[in-house]
């Protein structure tokens, strides 16, 4: 039997469909969706998770209509500006993954001062994906490498699967349980060096009705789970 999960990762998926099946805008469901996952980080620190990382937004979301994605930004503004201040308040530090680039500076400047507001504490990690792309991370990771060995500061079997972590937007250690809420069963390009040996579990549940029965389901299943990274269980 497996002990409560170091990290778990979620894919947010489904917010504008719960809106459109509702007869509401799609910035409803984005709103609903906000409140969700102030409600599971929440509950997740409280129950011992120590890092929750989310997909908050893509780099392949920017081909959404400006005005979704006009509205993305302002929301997460808000979000950062207010909301994610009672999470703050929790202990949790607040963390983001992705590239800077093709950002608003008004959403860079809110993301950094959620950032240094939350720098020292330690009650758990809330790593927000942001204009983030699974390969996109890898590359710009095969980039630092790049960089330090030409400037001398690794060797070239200093590189292993693990050391490699220290070389991605953040240096989590990997996910051990991923859900994708909202009925699809993908990857959508996240965090794919993270998720190799993750436990996926795909709810048909739209992310604003995901709530904290929905992530105790998961994780009475994954006490169950046989996790054996390739290797055979031997009694």
């Amino acid at each position: 039997m497996n002990e409560l999960p170091k990290h778990i990762a979620i894919i947010m998926d489904g917010n504008g469909r719960w809106a459109t099946e509702r007869g509401k805008k799609r910035s409803e469901g984005h709103r609903a969706g906000g409140k969700a996952l102030e409600n599971i980080a929440l509950y997740a620190k409280k129950i011992g998770i120590k890092i929750l990382s989310v997909y908050a937004f893509s780099t392949d979301n920017f081909k959404r209509s400006q005005e979704e994605v006009d509205f993305l930004m302002n929301l997460l503004i808000y979000y950062f500006n207010e909301k994610l201040d009672r999470v703050a308040k929790e202990g949790v530090k607040i963390v983001f993954s992705g590239r800077r680039e093709h950002l608003r500076d008004d959403v860079l400047q809110a993301m950094d001062n959620i950032v240094n507001k939350t720098k020292d504490n330690d009650a758990c990690i809330l790593n927000i994906c942001l204009n983030y792309g699974g390969q996109e991370e890898i590359v710009d990771a095969t980039l630092k490498i790049h960089e330090d060995l030409n400037n001398k500061l690794i060797k070239k079997e200093d590189l292993t699967r693990e050391s490699y972590y220290k070389y991605l937007y953040q240096d989590l250690p990997p996910i051990d349980v991923l859900i994708r809420t909202g009925k699809e069963h993908r990857l959508s390009n996240f965090m794919l060096y993270q998720n190799t040996y993750a436990e996926i579990y795909f709810l048909d549940t739209y992310f604003p009705d995901f709530s904290e029965k929905h992530l105790n389901n998961v994780l009475d299943n994954y006490k169950n789970r046989d996790r054996r990274f390739g290797g055979v269980k031997t009694n």
